[in-house]
């Protein structure tokens, strides 16, 4: 008997701009998986952007299935992580050329000056936390 393979259904983080209060619990926890260092809010992978109104919209990598800056990576340092979903930045390889960081249609590829690298969202491993501690649930993992 032949086994059939089934697809994977990966997680993917949603959002859901008209419950966003912004409080920017999702930039702070982000900022505590992503660096140690006091006063580094710069360092997380989500921003809240205010519309104006009351309104606020969290805004992060969108993982996308064809990704303008895994296209423009000229050293295949950009590689979708199998068990995430995420395009994980891979640091030894990355030569900080910044492609990817102009390629992105959505500004979701950050270059930290300070630190010297490419970073981007990467689900916190398949746990992110900015939807973990949503407190109004604008952001979740399913």
């Amino acid at each position: 008997m032949v086994e059939k393979e089934m697809a994977v259904q990966l997680k993917r983080l949603y959002v859901t701009p008209g419950k966003c209060i912004g409080c920017r619990t999702c930039e702070l926890s982000c900022t505590f998986v992503h660096s140690t260092e006091v006063g580094r809010l710069r360092r997380s992978r989500v921003k809240v952007h205010d519309t104006g109104n009351e309104t606020f919209i969290p805004v992060l990598c969108l993982q996308c299935e064809v990704a303008a800056c895994v296209r423009a990576c000229p050293v295949g340092a950009l590689v979708r992580n199998e068990t995430t979903g995420a395009i994980d930045v891979d640091e030894e390889r990355c030569v900080r050329c910044l492609s990817c960081v102009v390629a992105c249609p959505f500004g979701n590829m950050l270059h930290d000056e300070q630190a010297a690298m490419v970073v981007k969202c990467d689900v916190c491993g398949g746990n992110p936390a900015c939807a973990m501690f949503c407190p109004t649930k604008a952001l979740v993992y399913r």
